[in-house]
């Protein structure tokens, strides 16, 4: 008789641990799945923004070096000195890349690590 209720026992510790692992098989499915869409979507949305931005940022540079060599009366002038605000505005940027990754590596941790 015990021997028969540990097996009847044990089967059914056998069949809830499968139904476990099922479960959470299919949580982290999910998990990944919301995780993987919301950084997809975010990436597209950062790309359109992105790209619209530097559309934006070429017609004002074109415009700053036609105004300046106008006004100076050499386009060449004008946009060599909209090159160099360029090249020194890039030069400070890559100065102060690490800066740039603690305030970008806090925000995609909160985000990542406060959905689970």
């Amino acid at each position: 008789m015990a021997l028969n209720e540990l097996k009847e026992n044990l089967s059914g510790v056998n069949s809830d641990v499968h139904a476990y692992i099922e479960h959470n098989k299919e949580y982290y499915k999910l998990l990944v799945f919301r995780t993987l869409m919301k950084s997809i979507t975010s990436l597209t949305k950062m790309l359109f923004t992105g790209t619209i931005v530097v559309f934006i940022l070429f017609l004002i540079a074109l415009t700053t070096s036609i105004g300046i060599g106008q006004a100076i009366g050499n386009m060449f002038y004008g946009f060599l000195i909209v090159s160099l605000f360029f090249l020194i505005v890039g030069i400070i940027l890559y100065l102060l890349r690490h800066k740039l990754d603690k305030p970008i590596l806090k925000k995609f941790s909160e985000y990542y690590f406060n959905k689970i």
